[in-house]
């Protein structure tokens, strides 16, 4: 209905001049010019299917008729559409004449004069059908004459009756088709209706009897256009209408799935509450027998003692029937409990769960604390040297000094007493044991150093942090019970680095995996056996070993005095590896490299860790006297900072700085006492997984963190100077391991093992021509020395 209200509102004016019915779909198609001719199609489509309705009419099946209905009667009459060929016509005081276009007319008659249409019941009683009733009952009458002829009189009487079933359907089809037509004028006069409420009605003003036809037609494409706005403005309403109602309808869409997801909740709910009332009414029933039996028992002991000794064999009956009630008395109450086991488990997964997320945001929280007390001291720095003379900033002066004092002051017992005032207070030692605040530093320095630690606090306590623990809390769930595997996913965990509780289970792993083919051909007390042989024997590295255990680690708790825990432990690993490899004995770097795996494994696994690390990951001679490997990775890792920083190589280049000199030893002892605690540990959970290759990784990404610093200096010797402590100012460790494994990218370990091999060729031959010289230095000295004293000899005879 809603297409044919809007197919009869709008205007349908084809170029054919308006035809209709099977002569607009004779006529030919000519391109459209308006930008509505998609409208006036439907308009004239609309127009052909009515032409089609009534089929076998002739003339008149050209012509738009419809039937209104008398008010007082409620008959059909039939209205025939004027003609086009009319200029004018005048309007009937009782006549409503309705435009839609220019080529679409009608006049709706209510005529009381006019001579009402024959009714199909009224047809039916006369002429056609009139006379065939005659016919039917002039044949159907007894047959008065003729009676010689029964033959005939019973075809002719056949034939009446095939006629007469034929002229049935043909009235039934009549009827449908009056019934179907009624139908469509009915909607058409509806939808008629329609329009007339939802717009006022345009009068068309009747074209002067002079006029031309252009401007008759310049005045119906007027009128046109204005109506076409008016319904595109109708339209444009009614679509906005539709589109909030769809809109509404969405909403309560969703309200009634929401209050669908509450009611099966509650229903939930009910059910379980249904489940435990029946449970304890099972309990409570149970029990109940259980104590009428036992009530009824008694009473039958009590009225008859003697026939319970003479019938034994109902009481043991009594007795199995009480034990089967108390069994199933024990079987409800254990589905009860374990009813009531599940919902606590669920309560305190819930439980957890808040507590996390209470957690996290306490974390970040403080966090963000220790940013703000970071900023609040480095505010407190730049402030303590007032630009102003003394005198006039004394006072501002005294409020700086007391502020930095309590900067720097240690926790004491009345800050205890109010830890919201001061929670986050940096402690002397950070968890690795490392020194936060040194005390031997001057007042500056320890303030930088706090700077520094609350930073670093503030950092670990990050939400990517925080990610990290919990993916390893899932991986380390999903292989409980089982070994841990080399993986992908293994390998990206532990490139994002170990929470400090798992790290002591993840290097132990890591470090049986790489000695695994060592451990399985010797003895379970290897390390035993080494100890007592130490103990036993005088060994050469021991008087070294002593005076450097006190110098491994000065700065950590563990390794500080020669009464901490540590140092009986780094004694006997180094005491063990030096039997173990003699021809190395003890080199000045393995004691470091001790000292950190002893801070997370026991001591057996340590020297494990020590013996990975030189006989599996380093090449040989590394930590020879001649330090013939370490001399080689330098090599190669010029050659690799020029490819991977050329711009920082060339700089060195220029300015004749040998970095060598610094990052010998980071190679040498793996970065220890060269970056701070947090990074320090993140590059030995990658280097113990993946070996040396983390090392040229991690040195490449330090000097690509500070690689503008580098070139805005322009002396070699504040280039040097900056070399020597740049490494403790890097304090981001996400960044530095994001240029370290994915900015270095490509990275292979064969590049590193061919330039080894051709480096270490060059380096032999420079080390055989340099033994060469102190050979012959050695030679010519000695010759020296026997010349003077012979010298010597004669002035004293002289």
């Amino acid at each position: 209905m809603e297409k044919v209200r809007s197919d009869f509102a709008m205007e349908t004016e084809t170029d054919g001049g308006g035809m209709v019915g099977i002569q607009s779909a004779r006529g030919p198609s000519a391109a459209s010019t308006n930008p509505l001719n998609s409208l006036k199609n439907i308009g004239t489509e609309l127009r052909n299917s009515m032409s089609y309705l009534r089929q076998g009419r002739g003339v008149e099946s050209r012509r738009s008729v419809f039937y209104t209905s008398n008010n007082s009667t409620e008959e059909w009459e039939l209205v025939d559409a004027p003609p086009k060929d009319f200029p004018e016509q005048k309007h009937h005081p009782d006549t409503h004449r309705h435009s839609f276009g220019s080529a679409f007319t009608f006049d709706f008659v209510r005529n009381s004069a006019r001579p009402k249409r024959p009714l199909l019941r009224d047809m039916m009683g006369s002429g056609r059908f009139g006379r065939s009733a005659e016919t039917r009952s002039a044949e159907s009458s007894p047959v008065e004459c003729n009676g010689s002829k029964p033959l005939e009189m019973q075809l002719r009487l056949q034939s009446q009756q095939e006629e007469l079933s034929r002229m049935q359907q043909e009235q039934a089809k009549l009827r449908e088709q009056l019934a179907s037509q009624k139908e469509l004028v009915r909607l058409l006069q509806q939808t008629l209706r329609t329009s007339q409420c939802d717009r006022p009605t345009v009068q068309r003003p009747a074209p002067a009897p002079d006029s031309s036809p252009a401007s008759d037609q310049a005045q119906v494409q007027v009128v046109t256009q204005e109506e076409i706005t008016q319904l595109e403005t109708l339209l444009q309403e009614r679509d906005g209408q539709i589109q909030s109602l769809c809109g509404h309808m969405e909403r309560l869409a969703l309200e009634k799935d929401s209050l669908q997801q509450e009611l099966k909740g509650l229903k939930i709910k009910v059910g379980e509450i249904n489940d435990q009332l029946g449970m304890l009414m099972e309990t409570i029933q149970a029990k109940d027998e259980v104590i009428i039996k036992l009530s009824q028992q008694s009473s039958e002991q009590s009225g008859n003692p003697n026939d319970a000794s003479s019938l034994p064999p109902n009481k043991e009956q009594q007795e199995l029937d009480i034990l089967k009630d108390s069994l199933q008395g024990y079987k409800s109450q254990n589905k009860f409990l374990n009813k009531e086991i599940l919902e606590l488990t669920v309560l305190r997964r819930n439980a957890e769960s808040r507590e996390k997320a209470l957690e996290a945001k306490y974390t970040a929280l403080e966090a963000k604390l220790c940013q703000v007390e970071s900023k609040y001291l480095v505010l407190l720095q730049e402030v303590k040297t007032p630009v102003c003379s003394s005198s006039e900033q004394s006072p501002a002066r005294e409020v700086i000094s007391r502020l930095l004092e309590d900067a720097l002051q240690a926790e004491g017992p009345d800050q205890q007493e109010h830890p919201i005032f001061k929670p986050n207070t940096v402690s002397e030692y950070d968890v690795y044991g490392f020194k936060t605040v040194p005390e031997e530093e001057e007042e500056e320095e320890k303030l930088v150093a706090k700077v520094r630690a609350l930073e670093l606090k503030s950092l670990s306590m990050t939400n990517q942090e925080v990610s990290v623990g919990v993916k390893w809390e899932n991986y380390l769930a999903s292989t409980m019970n089982r070994d841990l595997v080399r993986s992908p996913e293994l390998k990206a965990l532990i490139r994002c680095g170990v929470p400090h509780e798992h790290r002591s289970q993840v290097w132990r792993w890591c470090v049986s995996f790489h000695v695994k083919k060592f451990r399985d051909h010797l003895a379970p007390d290897y390390y035993e056996t080494l100890l007592n042989v130490a103990r036993e024997k005088p060994n050469p590295a021991s008087k070294q070993i002593e005076l450097d255990l006190l110098r491994t680690l000065p700065n950590n708790k563990h390794y500080a005095s020669p009464s901490a825990g540590g140092i009986q432990k780094l004694r006997n690993v180094l005491m063990a590896f030096s039997w173990r490899n003699p021809d190395i004995g003890y080199c000045q770097g393995l004691n470091r490299l001790a000292a950190i795996a002893l801070l997370y494994l026991d001591q057996e696994d340590a020297f494990w860790s020590l013996i990975a690390i030189v006989e599996v990951f380093m090449p040989r001679d590394y930590y020879t006297k001649t330090l013939l490997g370490s001399q080689v990775d330098q090599r190669v890792f010029k050659d690799l900072m020029s490819e991977k920083l050329p711009r920082l190589h060339a700089h060195f280049e220029q300015y004749k700085v040998d970095f060598s000199l610094i990052t010998f030893n980071w190679f040498l002892v793996v970065f220890v006492d060269s970056v701070v605690s947090d990074i320090l540990f993140k590059i030995w959970d990658a280097f113990l997984y993946e070996g040396p290759k983390i090392i040229f990784r991690f040195a490449l990404a330090l000097f690509k963190y500070k690689e503008e610093e580098f070139l805005k200096l322009q002396d070699s010797t504040a280039i040097f100077k900056y070399l020597r402590y740049f490494t403790s100012t890097i304090l981001d460790s996400r960044k530095l391991m994001s240029i370290a494994f994915v900015d270095m990218n490509p990275f292979p370990l064969r590049q590193i093992q061919n330039r080894r091999s051709f480096h270490l060729e060059k380096v032999r031959l420079e080390l055989t021509e340099l033994e060469a010289i102190r050979q012959t230095f050695l030679r010519e000295r000695e010759t020296s020395q026997d010349g003077r004293s012979f010298v010597s000899d004669d002035e004293e005879d002289n």
